[in-house]
């Protein structure tokens, strides 16, 4: 592992469907300059595989896939439909699959490229099980109605047919398979900072992790 610098640190961010998570990571790393990833949309990406080659999907194959990964093939539109998404939540608890998915994402948090100070990653078990010595640990979340709304809009912008019913549907069925697979579950970490997002804005809560994270970097 990279030898770290007092400039270098790590925030690992976990999160149900939908809360804000992302969005949040994505304005830190910019602010503080730090590599992120969206840790999910990895398992996205490789349910996309399975959707769109069934005959040729096996752990060989995933192998190719996930060894040639490039940050930029997690930006496909397509990761964000429902379809997919379910299909992500049933990918992950296959053991096999995790343990190729979890190594290139501790090497992303540990060995970001070097024009960062280092590396904020968001999923649902980024605290314990990729970062679990982050400098900062966040459990962001809000009601599943809202995390529902946020969904819906975003999917609505892509043009996608979809029902806001449908879109709640999809998002309590994700958060029983989140919380409840026996592999990696979703769950707050006694260390984790609990941020709900239900009342807040974008700029509300970076504001307030912000300040968190600046308190302590700046001693």
């Amino acid at each position: 592992m990279k030898k770290q610098n007092k400039k270098f640190f790590k925030v690992a961010i976990d999160s149900p469907a939908a809360s804000g998570a992302g969005t949040l990571a994505k304005a830190l790393s910019k602010h503080y300059n730090l590599a992120y990833l969206d840790t999910g949309k990895a398992y996205r990406l490789v349910a996309m595989y399975k959707l769109n080659n069934p005959k040729k999907f096996n752990l060989k194959f995933i192998k190719k896939k996930i060894k040639n990964l490039k940050i930029k093939d997690l930006n496909h539109k397509l990761l964000l439909s429902d379809e997919v998404g379910t299909e992500a939540s049933i990918i992950a608890k296959n053991k096999r699959i995790r343990s190729l998915i979890h190594s290139f994402q501790i090497n992303f948090a540990y060995n970001p490229p070097k024009k960062y100070h280092g590396s904020v990653l968001d999923g649902r078990d980024i605290t314990y099980k990729i970062v679990p010595d982050a400098d900062f640990k966040f459990f962001i979340t809000a009601n599943v109605k809202t995390r529902a709304m946020r969904r819906y809009k975003e999917l609505k912008e892509l043009k996608k047919s979809v029902t806001y019913n449908e879109v709640l549907k999809t998002i309590k069925n994700r958060d029983k398979n989140d919380y409840n697979r026996k592999i990696s579950p979703l769950k707050k970490t006694k260390d984790s900072m609990l941020i709900n997002t239900t009342n807040l804005s974008k700029r509300a809560c970076f504001l307030k992790i912000k300040k968190i994270i600046d308190r302590k970097i700046n001693i």
